[in-house]
């Protein structure tokens, strides 16, 4: 089994334990984070979507452009751009970088971010929107056109594009949301369905959720997981790191919403709920700490305990992982073992 790995870079400096450092858009910073991520063997970087981030399409271009051999997953929130125009972008984008593009959907879980850019449908529209926007977009990528379309959120008339993706039929779509309207969407379009770092037992039951969504349409993705791995030379030196991080998060606090909305938010705090350890080294409490707004579950450990790890979860069906520390930049670097380690594993 062909495993990927995955890393995520920012335009800056920054995460739960460390305060931002520079301006926001940091050229020389981003570019060599994305080469540090090269360098370390990861297969892309994620590039995420935010209310108030830098543009993702602009950042991924400027990836692309000063490294070789990285692909980028493009984080993408449908609904901002019409479908026909997002086509048209990212087929340009996986041209000038040469096939290396693929798109990360992200409906969204917050009504409070999603309102700062104007949207203000419920859940299960939006991913009734999603739905109608991704059976656009491959309907764009791989016919001649002209496409007329009339839906619910989107009507087109004669719509075609002069440019395909360099990737045939179209880059690969990865998904992530864990409600019922998520799994239904994904099973209908997800190349690869996204997780975060759940203790084993509950993702291999949500592994096989996903999955016979999926069988009901005749499709079989590729499931990814996400996790924060703290690493040290000794086991003790690497919990003495996650305990301190986990400080560094208390002390900065947060200002956001006081419960999140996602239901993968609800099942990270549901797994922190019974201990601030499952499964001998997936650590949770940094989850708690933080409300579970996003990626926060950790593995700690050495890079060979990390390896044995992620490879149990590919026992129960995960083909990629995406990783990323709390000292993103030295983290990207020092995870090129944990990369090696994993890849020798399964080769």
């Amino acid at each position: 089994m062909r495993i990927d790995v995955v890393g995520m870079i920012a335009t800056r400096l920054a995460s739960e334990s460390l305060a931002p450092e520079g301006p926001v858009v940091d050229v020389a910073f981003t570019r060599a984070f994305a080469r540090a991520h090269e360098e370390a063997g990861f297969d892309r970087v994620l590039i995420g979507a935010y209310s108030d981030g830098p543009d993702g399409v602009v950042v991924a271009a400027d990836v692309l452009a000063h490294t070789e051999r990285l692909g980028v997953l493009l984080a993408h929130r449908p609904g901002f751009v019409t479908p026909t125009v997002f086509a048209r972008q990212l087929a340009t984008l996986d041209r000038f970088g040469g096939g290396r593009v693929s798109l990360h959907v992200v409906t969204g879980g917050s009504d409070v971010d999603l309102a700062r850019d104007g949207d203000a449908l419920d859940h299960d529209a939006r991913y009734r929107r999603t739905d109608e926007y991704l059976t656009l977009l491959r309907r764009v990528w791989t016919e001649e056109g002209p496409i007329d379309h009339a839906g619910e959120h989107y009507r087109v008339a004669g719509a075609r594009s002069q440019v395909r993706p360099l990737q045939r039929p179209h880059p690969p779509i990865s998904f992530g949301g864990s409600s019922d309207a998520a799994i239904e969407v994904a099973a209908r379009h997800a190349d690869v369905y996204a997780l975060w770092g759940e203790p084993l037992a509950d993702a291999a039951a949500h592994v096989q959720r996903v999955l016979a969504a999926a069988a009901r349409h005749g499709r079989r993705p590729r499931i990814s997981m996400s996790f924060r791995p703290i690493l040290a030379d000794t086991e003790e030196a690497a919990w003495a790191r996650a305990r301190a991080i986990l400080e560094s998060v208390q002390e900065r606090g947060r200002t956001a919403e006081p419960k999140p909305q996602a239901v993968g938010s609800a099942r990270l705090l549901a797994a922190a709920a019974r201990g601030d350890v499952v499964d001998e080294r997936l650590y949770t409490a940094i989850a708690a700490a933080t409300g579970a707004y996003g990626n926060t579950t950790a593995l700690v450990g050495t890079p060979e305990q990390v390896a044995a790890s992620l490879l149990r979860y590919v026992d129960v069906g995960v083909s990629a992982f995406v990783i990323r520390g709390f000292d993103p930049l030295r983290d990207a670097i020092a995870y090129g073992e944990l990369v090696r380690l994993v890849r020798a594993a399964r080769s």
